[in-house]
């Protein structure tokens, strides 16, 4: 059975964010803290130990007293890059990531996406969520994956590729289709900050 001292937590803080005007999203307060410290308080409980993937602001991010890991790549190559110096660096059999600028994110992420991978015997398993209108949307960058995927992942990377689902679509994944989408909600522009603000209570 895989429990929360078999996984590293990896929070992708390493995007340009163009469409925020290029701020750091994780450090954009939310309910008046850094929006990555809702993504620690959320992660925390579910993980043995947390790891930060970031490009700048290395030394805020490391006032968080977690190691910060930078892209082996200069060029903001997107969520790949980040799981692979995660996977690099993981100590434990599992490595489960979340963005930084998602603060609500499940607080059984972890625990749903363990049962999926040991029932289905799978590599990865990553998360959906289920929209108002019934459809499936796909969550890539929260997932679940063994911490053994390091050679894979490079070798698809040493390619060129850098898109998500085709790494996934090379292993043994899966997915877990959560019914709450307002949990994955994620700030891209100042106007959905304010929103998510306005529709969630402050976190925990």
């Amino acid at each position: 059975m895989i429990t929360s001292e078999h996984i590293t937590g990896l929070i992708l803080a390493g995007g340009r964010a163009q469409r925020m005007g290029g701020i750091d999203k994780g450090l954009i307060p939310f309910h008046g803290k850094a929006m990555i410290e809702s993504a620690i308080s959320r992660l925390k409980p579910q993980v043995s130990t947390i790891l930060i993937n970031a490009n700048r602001s290395i030394t805020k991010y490391s006032h968080y007293g977690y190691p910060v890991l930078m892209d082996e790549t200069p060029d903001f190559s997107g969520p790949l890059a980040g799981f692979s110096v995660g996977l690099k660096h993981c100590k434990t059999p599992y490595l489960l990531t979340s963005p930084c600028d998602s603060p609500l994110l499940p607080t059984d992420l972890a625990k749903k996406m363990a049962d999926q991978l040991e029932a289905n015997d799978l590599e990865l398993v990553f998360a959906s969520s289920k929209e108002g209108d019934g459809k499936i949307w796909s969550q890539p960058v929260f997932c679940l994956m063994k911490s053994g995927l390091h050679d894979s992942l490079d070798a698809f990377l040493s390619k060129g590729d850098l898109k998500i689902d085709r790494w996934f679509k090379e292993l043994r994944s899966g997915t877990v289709v959560f019914e709450n989408p307002q949990v994955f909600a994620n700030v891209n522009t100042p106007e959905e900050l304010l929103a998510l603000e306005r529709i969630s209570s402050c976190p925990t």
